[in-house]
Order: C-alpha cells, then structure tokens, then sequence
C-alpha cells in the first residue's frame, strides 16, 4: 500500500521513503520521487496522464575544466526513439550532481496529448522550478 501526500511528501512501501516534490498543477505539472542510495541518488520523473521512462541522464561530480576551484558534471544521457524527455533528464542529473557533489541518475518519462509550444515553455520553466524543490528536500 502507497500513501502519496501532495507537493511536498513522501511515498512509502513498508519502511522505504522516497520524498516526493511536485511543480504545477495536478493535470499540468511534474513530480519527483527521489530515493537517496547509499552516497548517491536516483530522481524518478513524470508528468501527465502516461508516466514512463523516456530518458535517462547518469553524472557523475567533476572540477570544472574552466574552473578546477568549482564542481561540474559529466553527464551521459540515453533517450528512447521517439522519447524527448533527455534535455530534461540531462539538465536535472547534470545540475544534481555538481551542486549536491554526488552521483546522480535521473529517469524522465512525461506525456501530454497536443502539448502546444506554449505547453513546452512550461514543461522547461517547471523543470527549473522542481532542480530548486529537489535540492530544497535534500537540505
């Protein structure tokens, strides 16, 4: 049995928790499980009726080449044919890892009938908004 509380919550199987953050609405937003494993994290995304695995985005921490006194990522990015959900997965693992200084794997799988370019611009503004409500769960 799941329990699944909104915006900022937890979903539970037994003794697991995986904090859960949501952006927008509950028809037209993302959401995040994220499960902490060992010294690394997994980040589960999905938005719209048909949730799935669309892409998946694995960093790993790094000194930035243009910087070594700053942290960067490497960031490897695997997209299904016909899936665009990998600038999503990219941005999010590759900005995890480098700010939370760990490894990261992030799976994205959102769906939308007739999403508009308006409809776009939401999507990627609301991914910004879930980067800053993840890292606010994790401190």
């Amino acid at each position: 049995m799941y329990i699944l509380s909104y915006e900022l919550g937890f979903l539970r199987k037994g003794k697991v928790k995986m904090p859960l953050v949501r952006t927008g609405s509950v028809d037209f937003g993302l959401s995040a499980q994220i499960e902490e494993i060992g010294p690394d994290l997994l980040v589960i995304v999905t938005g719209g009726p048909l949730p799935h695995i669309g892409a998946v985005a694995a960093a790993t921490p790094r000194k930035s080449l243009a910087d070594p006194a700053k942290t960067s990522a490497s960031t490897s990015v695997f997209c299904y044919v016909g899936h665009k959900e990998d600038e999503i997965a990219r941005f999010l693992a590759q900005n995890l890892a480098a700010r939370l200084k760990r490894k990261v794997l992030v799976t994205a799988g959102m769906h939308w009938e007739n999403l508009t370019p308006e409809g776009i611009s939401q999507v990627e503004a609301q991914t910004g908004e879930l980067l800053t409500a993840i890292l606010n769960s994790l401190t």
